[in-house]
């Protein structure tokens, strides 16, 4: 569900007079629908957890029962790719860097930069108050000492989901930072998710996604370490296979959050730059079809049409440049 909402009453309600945008983007004037048609456009996309949990079961049983076995199995199944037990995880020290163009590279170490800066300046010295004399109380942080993190893949690279997940971990001093994500048809992990765990101190990549990965790195395998913690968005067969094995007893793994379809609502006004908004919006949108992006535009007064116009040309300019447009 992709959609701007404006208080401008001379907008129309199907398009703004020749101001419609594209990729079936709705703009709606909000003083002209009911409370029912309100309540209806802010609804926000469910997912069918009962379903996806009686998918996921049978698969976490496999893995736990078959483990190396059960992954080489169910990546021919839903990935297509052919993988011996020996291929599900690569060692990400010894692994060479991956052969990605420059620009690229240099985009995604400006981003992992970016990432560790903000984390860092989170850390805390441990806090130490003397209660009563002779009495003193501490705060300390202690790392998970191995940590599982889903990257999602099929649809979608998010070699961003590598760094937000891995850099904190790093900085945390986690010793095993394992990352699953989907493999390629030949096998193959994307080099962009490569670069970032290399970039960002992971320590292993297993070829592996959806249920499985998490029952992996939640049981453990031949190959793949045992994890005390998942993190990470991903499908609702992910979602519900964290929720599923945070409360398994023997598998005894936290998680972070059981993560929905992508959201973004947007407020913005005539001093907004367009290009930040359309970036802003499109990076949520492109996740997948079940993405929900609101913008709401509030304008008051001012050149409502001709903002309009520029937001329009924004986005045929940028929605032109991404793979994923529709």
């Amino acid at each position: 569900q992709k959609a701007f909402i404006s208080p401008c009453p001379e907008m129309a309600t199907n398009g703004m007079n020749g101001y419609d945008l594209p990729f079936g983007i709705r703009l709606i004037d909000d003083s002209k629908i009911s409370p029912a048609e309100r309540a209806e456009l802010y609804s926000r996309p469910k997912i069918d957890l009962l379903t996806a949990k009686n998918r996921a079961q049978p698969i976490i049983a496999e893995v736990r029962q078959d483990g190396d076995a059960a992954l080489a199995k169910l990546a021919k199944r839903f990935d297509g790719a052919e993988l011996s037990k020996d291929d599900l995880v690569i060692d990400v020290a010894s692994a060479p860097w991956p052969k990605v163009e420059p620009k690229v590279a240099e985009s995604l170490d400006t981003a992992y930069e970016n990432v560790r800066r903000f984390h860092a300046a989170q850390k805390k010295p441990p806090l130490r108050v003397e209660t009563m004399p002779g009495v003193e109380c501490r705060r300390i942080a202690v790392p998970i000492e191995a940590v599982g993190l889903y990257v999602p893949g099929g649809t979608a690279v998010l070699p961003s989901t590598a760094y937000m997940l891995a850099t904190p971990a790093k900085l945390a001093g986690c010793k095993e930072i394992v990352l699953a994500t989907p493999p390629r048809a030949d096998g193959s992990i994307c080099p962009e998710v490569i670069y970032a765990a290399k970039r960002a101190g992971a320590t292993k990549i297993l070829k592996a996604g959806g249920a499985q990965a998490i029952a992996a790195m939640a049981f453990g395998t031949k190959s793949c370490p045992k994890v005390h913690k998942i993190t990470g968005p991903g499908n609702q067969y992910v979602t519900a296979a964290k929720m599923m094995l945070q409360a398994n007893d023997e598998a005894a793994v936290s998680i972070d959050m059981p993560a929905g379809p992508s959201e973004q609502l947007c407020i913005f006004d005539a001093t907004s730059d367009p290009a930040f908004v359309v970036a802003d919006l499109l990076s949520q949108a492109e996740h997948g079809p079940d993405s929900q992006v609101v913008g709401v535009f509030v304008s008051p007064s001012g050149d409502a049409h001709g903002y309009m116009g520029r937001l329009r040309e924004e986005f045929e300019q940028q929605t032109s440049k991404l793979s994923r447009r529709e």
